[in-house]
């Protein structure tokens, strides 16, 4: 029965974020099992371009380190809000989602050859939170019950977190500087004059990832709910 519940809850995550968590649990559970180890994993260009060990193009975006609370919280950002953007605003639109997850990569990717950054998974989790808190800036976040501030300015509220635990903030200035051109380009340079839309989805990616029909029973995650925990509860203003 609660293998039944479990497998139920699993299949109700839309197919990106739940492909990219498992992935990224899976990876990570592989190395505390010690069946791989992080120097497979890690963005290194010169193991990249001159031994051709391409896999580390994508593995260094799936391991965020042992398991423990740097881990967890991680993981739980990234699960909220890649769920949220998928259902919200990307709903019905997964290959322009793989698309934003292609386009994030590849410039993370260049800009990890001028920087020393090995692993750019938390980057890439800011980079969501940054594309969903700029697409809903009314929501009032509540951060662990301390804090109280409009959604915009959560990828910077986690920055500061991030200091505060000894991390390096290059990591989450690469994640919001990669998070703001995706969403000049997407949301801002089309609407103003003489602009246009830069981003375009390739028909490939729509051809395999985008259906036609949508289920009317569907019911997305509430975007009115972001975070889903005490450091990351809101309400959208005037509710």
């Amino acid at each position: 029965m609660a293998y039944q519940t479990f497998r139920q809850e699993y299949l109700q995550v839309p197919p990106v974020t739940r492909a990219y968590t498992t992935a990224c649990v899976l990876t990570t559970a592989a190395v505390q099992l010690e069946l791989i180890t992080p120097f497979q994993l890690y963005f290194n260009p010169e193991l990249i371009f001159k031994h051709f060990q391409v896999w580390r193009l994508i593995t260094n975006f799936l391991f965020f380190g042992p398991v423990g609370f740097n881990f967890l919280f991680n993981m739980i950002f990234l699960y909220r809000y890649c769920r949220m953007l998928e259902e919200g605003s990307f709903r019905g639109r997964t290959a322009d989602f793989v698309f934003m997850f292609l386009f994030g990569g590849l410039l993370m990717t260049v800009f990890g050859l001028f920087v020393n950054l090995v692993f750019l998974g938390q980057a890439f989790t800011i980079m969501l939170v940054y594309v969903w808190s700029r697409r809903n800036p009314f929501v009032r976040m509540n951060f662990f019950g301390l804090l109280i501030f409009q959604a915009p300015f959560l990828p910077w509220v986690l920055m500061g977190f991030s200091l505060l635990l000894g991390n390096s903030i290059i990591v989450d200035l690469l994640g919001i500087a990669v998070g703001h051109i995706y969403f000049f380009l997407e949301d801002v340079f089309p609407n103003q004059p003489g602009g246009g839309r830069l981003l375009k989805t390739p028909s490939v990616l729509k051809a395999i990832f985008d259906t036609p029909d949508e289920d009317p029973n569907y019911n997305p995650l509430p975007e009115e709910r972001p975070g889903g925990f005490a450091w990351g509860e809101g309400q959208r203003l005037g509710g």
